[in-house]
């Protein structure tokens, strides 16, 4: 292995080696690397994700043990290693791994947050609890304060929710997911009233004074407005201020365009695309949208613009997907779709899409095939599937049994919307 390579290539030389060859020839080579190379992290990395893809699970574990051995002030290796125990159901062994991770890094964020983790998924909520008093004390962080807080609005105290998130504020004010997770929870979980809604918009409005870039933000502000008394003359006029401040944001101009279609304003809907596909001409949301809103003899042509503005686009390529399964081209609809989720696994929507063609059109084994590879691709991204997994109700479901429930909800919107 290290014959004819210069000592300052070897590192560069054995990696690249080691992806060239089959696993057990990597395993190899990765074993000489990391002897004269043991602090390299880049070849710990390589080593895990071998055995992630190729090895056991003990075989896995024993990488990890090593690289946390040799590097312990490296958290991923710890969290990594902890997880896989957990998944294991070796809940003891778990502990162990984090308590050590503890020893090594005790001022860690991620660490703690795990730590909690694993006792809130598990059912020891005290123990969560107590963790992340201790966590913001010792390890003080924005994102300690939301998981905090989230934990009691699981448990559903909310007044105890809102006073972690109001001192979390105090310290960490352009964190926006606490004033979102506030107004959710005076708009959603508490009694509905003017005053808990006033209450929801004075979080919303705190929070655009502080974060003012953040979309997100604006649009639960604006959905606000539509459903209070002021109704949709306000929330449309926060999303003209938000595009103000926010130029060039397809997801801002998509609310608006879908706040005029939910009124049945669809003549101003369509100004809006036109506007919105001239600021942004190359967003794929937009272009998608676009073919799935336009009239049935128009979609053919807007389907090959978009195309051609965005050829990799796995939201224009899901778009055209749903486009031929409603034309009953199944075998072209098929391809299409694996092409969305192998242009980007991480989008759940279109797992989500491709999973309800499969029920419909599809054989059990297609169908578990879809379902399998989702598992296994731990989308986290994506306009329908964040906002059913996010729901309090969903928080704890897995990735099998989430694109069960995003494919109801996506059937449920076709109904109304027949590409969605």
């Amino acid at each position: 292995v290290g014959l004819a390579v210069d000592p300052e290539d070897r590192a560069r030389t054995w990696s690249e080696d080691a992806k060239s060859v089959l696993a057990r020839g990597a395993r190899a080579v990765l074993a000489h690397a990391l002897s004269h190379f043991p602090t390299k992290r880049g070849l710990w990395m390589q080593a895990v994700e071998l055995e992630r893809k190729q090895g056991t699970a003990s075989s896995l574990d024993d990488v990890l043990a090593a690289a946390s051995e040799r590097l312990p002030r490296v958290e991923i290796f710890w969290l990594f290693r902890a997880k896989e125990r957990w998944l294991a159901g070796e809940i003891d062994k778990a502990r162990e791994i984090l308590t050590n991770a503890f020893a090594a890094n005790p001022n860690s964020e991620a660490v703690w947050l795990a730590a909690s983790k694993l006792e809130w998924e598990t059912g020891e909520i005290e123990r969560a609890r107590v963790l992340l008093q201790r966590a913001r004390e010792r390890a003080p962080a924005a994102r300690v304060y939301m998981k905090s807080a989230l934990l009691e609005r699981e448990e559903k105290d909310f007044k105890e929710a809102l006073r972690l998130i109001d001192e979390g504020i105090a310290k960490y004010k352009t964190f926006a997911k606490l004033y979102m997770m506030a107004g959710q929870i005076c708009s959603d979980d508490l009694p509905q009233s003017k005053s808990n809604l006033d209450r929801a918009k004075k979080y919303y409005q705190k929070g655009l004074e502080d974060c003012p870039t953040n979309v997100v933000l604006w649009i639960l502000a604006s959905r606000l407005e539509e459903r209070m008394s002021t109704g949709v003359t306000k929330a449309r006029s926060l999303l003209e201020l938000a595009r103000l401040k926010n130029q060039k944001n397809p997801e801002l101009w998509l609310e608006a365009i879908r706040l005029e279609r939910r009124t049945g304003n669809e003549r101003l809907a369509s100004t809006l695309m036109a506007r919105a596909l001239q600021e942004c001409p190359s967003s794929g949301t937009l272009l998608a949208e676009n073919i799935a809103t336009a009239p049935r003899v128009e979609q053919k042509s807007k389907s090959v613009d978009a195309i051609k503005r965005c050829p990799e686009d796995p939201h224009v390529i899901g778009a055209v997907a749903s486009l031929f399964a409603a034309e009953r081209k199944r075998e072209k609809a098929r391809k299409w779709f694996d092409r969305a989720v192998s242009l980007n696994p991480d989008l759940g929507d279109s797992w989500a899409r491709y999973y309800v063609f499969e029920l419909e059109h599809g054989t059990k084994e297609q169908q578990e095939g879809v379902k399998k590879r989702c598992v296994t691709a731990e989308p986290k991204h994506g306009e329908i599937w964040t906002s059913i997994m996010k729901l309090m109700t969903n928080r704890r479901k897995t990735i099998s049994e989430g694109i069960e429930i995003v494919a109801k909800e996506i059937q449920k919107r076709r109904e109304k919307e027949p590409l969605n």
